[in-house]
């Protein structure tokens, strides 16, 4: 094929929030599949879909993102990822809603909306205070449990059109908040033009994703995954709320997902709630780290080949001794890490999760069996393998017997480390 032609069947792909082309590679982890996409045993057989993970930075506007090769339907039509199986999320979750129910002076003639609850993991929080809440989460299987749970859910995709039927039964928010939604969505201008129709005059509205300072400086790859289409700056979540005349007045920097902020936005020109310094503040260090220079994101694909080849190594040497190495957990996180390393059951012989939803599997991709947390005490492993690394605490603790037979904890990111 000449090479004029090879270009014309080249798909050009387009900015998500300036429609600028994208012409800058950010990082290429090569063919994935759906990360939440389990495989059931008598599925082993049939044929699995991959899709590229080849992240963009647009040169005009700075923000880094996947394009749509999924569409939402599919990722979340029937989803593995239930938050109330981590301990660490629900104490996170608990002090937020203390926070921001004394900081808003929330009551029972109040409204807090979630944008994908979830399994009502947060949710229930509020409504043991009496809180009035509604979940939206597009997800019927985890909304279920949300309702099982008595948190009033709506099984949809959020956007304009939902929130302006909110709207007309009379639902606006005082507190519209969303952890770890913004970087899924694939339509940022209608998912934040339907916040700005359903906040009150006087309503808040608090956002929490991964820092993608923290991505970069951490090397934290394994974020990556079909579900994530924007990978966020303050500087460019900033002007994105902006263009919906939503005004962010102040932003916290928290440690969930490797680090990660948390924005705080109302009506544009509202007086009721001052500029923090904290949004001059980081602004002004994003500005200096290089948010608006494609030099600063260019060696990053390089420094992410490097960490591959140092995972392989000590899985490489560690089986060479005749060890044993077991994973714990089955994240989205995990499986990009899994699928762009090539670490299948050569190097990994099993997994484990807390979640019934995916045990009895297998991971996407790399076919690697799921069990119960409860079989690590038959296997017996040398090394166990956390590939839910943000949450290396709360593991080395529940597994801590590991040691009785000699059993070490192995923590691949932000970068490979071994512990007693």
């Amino acid at each position: 094929m000449q090479a004029s032609a090879l270009a014309e069947v080249i798909r050009v792909f387009t900015c998500r929030f300036c429609s600028s082309q994208l012409r800058h590679t950010f990082v290429d982890l090569g063919m994935s599949p759906l990360c939440q996409t389990h495989i059931e045993p008598g599925q082993l057989h049939l044929m699995e879909p991959f899709y590229p993970l080849h992240v963009y930075t647009c040169a005009d506007c700075f923000l880094v993102q996947l394009p749509e090769h999924v569409t939402p339907d599919q990722i979340f039509d029937d989803y593995a990822y239930f938050s109330s199986y981590s301990d660490t999320m629900l104490r996170h979750a608990r002090a937020y809603v203390e926070m921001i129910t004394s900081r808003l002076a929330l009551t029972t003639e109040s409204l807090v909306i979630e944008l994908a609850s979830n399994d009502g993991y947060l949710l229930q929080y509020f409504a043991a205070d009496g809180v009035p809440v509604l979940g939206i989460e597009p997800a019927r299987n985890v909304a279920k449990a949300a309702q099982d749970r008595g948190i009033p859910t709506i099984t949809e995709f959020f956007g304009r059109q939902l929130a302006t039927r909110l709207v007309g039964e009379e639902r606006k928010a005082d507190l519209i908040l969303g952890n770890n939604v913004l970087a899924h969505v694939p339509d940022l201008h209608d998912f934040v033009g339907g916040m700005k129709t359903l906040l009150k005059p006087n309503g808040v509205i608090t956002m929490e994703f991964p820092h993608l300072v923290r991505l970069v400086d951490d090397n934290l790859f394994d974020t990556i995954y079909h579900e994530h289409f924007s990978y966020l700056s303050f500087t460019t979540v900033e002007r994105i709320f902006a263009a919906h005349e939503l005004t962010l007045f102040d932003v916290e920097e928290v440690d969930t997902h490797g680090g990660s902020l948390r924005i705080y936005g109302c009506h544009a020109g509202h007086v009721q709630f001052p500029r923090s310094d904290r949004v001059s503040e980081l602004r002004d260090r994003e500005r200096a780290w290089g948010v608006e220079r494609l030099g600063t994101y260019a060696a990053f694909g390089e420094r992410v080949k490097a960490t591959k080849r140092h995972i392989l190594r000590f899985l490489i040497d560690t089986r060479r001794a005749g060890k044993s190495v077991a994973g714990y957990g089955a994240p989205g996180k995990g499986n990009t890490l899994l699928n762009y390393c090539g670490i299948r059951t050569d190097f990994l012989d099993l997994t484990v999760d807390r979640n019934p939803y995916k045990q009895g599997k297998f991971t996407p991709g790399t076919r690697i069996p799921i069990h119960a947390p409860e079989h690590i005490r038959v296997a017996k492993p040398d090394f166990l393998f956390i590939l839910p690394w943000n949450l290396k605490e709360e593991v080395m603790t529940q597994n801590a017997y590991i040691r009785e037979w000699g059993g070490k904890f192995v923590v691949p990111l932000p970068e490979l480390v071994v512990f007693d």
